[in-house]
């Protein structure tokens, strides 16, 4: 029978404040490899940058400001897992295939769908925020 430590992976790094240590490094290298190489999450971020300001300034509840930002997080989250699905699909092969092109197609809907999520998010609770002021005529 084989001991249970020889069943990991031989990629497994170090343990302990290492192992978080280096976590944090990769993950660092991942934000800002997808900054540089993909314009779909550098579009985002430039959302979030705008979006995540609002919520924190305007007056709603906490549960209802965790969740204008947690939805703006989400949609990064979301496109990270994207481009990664995408970069290993391409990593396979850039020819045309239609499992290729199902993994893709699915990543880019669950985008979509997490996009969604956030406007209608925002839109149920900073809308009637903004709904006065727009039947005013307009901030002056």
């Amino acid at each position: 029978m084989t001991p249970p430590d020889t069943l990991e992976s031989a990629h497994k790094g170090k343990r302990g404040l290492r192992r978080i240590f280096n976590a944090l490094l990769y993950s660092m290298s991942g934000l800002k490899l997808a900054y540089r190489h993909e314009h779909a999450f550098r579009q985002e971020v430039l959302g979030a940058v705008i979006l995540l300001p609002i919520a924190c300034l305007v007056p709603v509840t906490p549960v209802e400001r965790v969740l204008l930002i947690g939805t703006v997080l989400v949609v990064l989250i979301v496109e990270l897992l994207n481009s990664s699905i995408e970069a290993a699909v391409d990593r396979a092969g850039l020819e045309t295939h239609h499992l290729a092109k199902r993994a893709k197609d699915i990543g880019s809907a669950a985008v979509f769908l997490a996009l969604i999520l956030l406007g209608t998010a925002w839109l149920l609770i900073v809308g009637p925020l903004l709904l006065p002021v727009v039947l005013a005529g307009g901030i002056r």
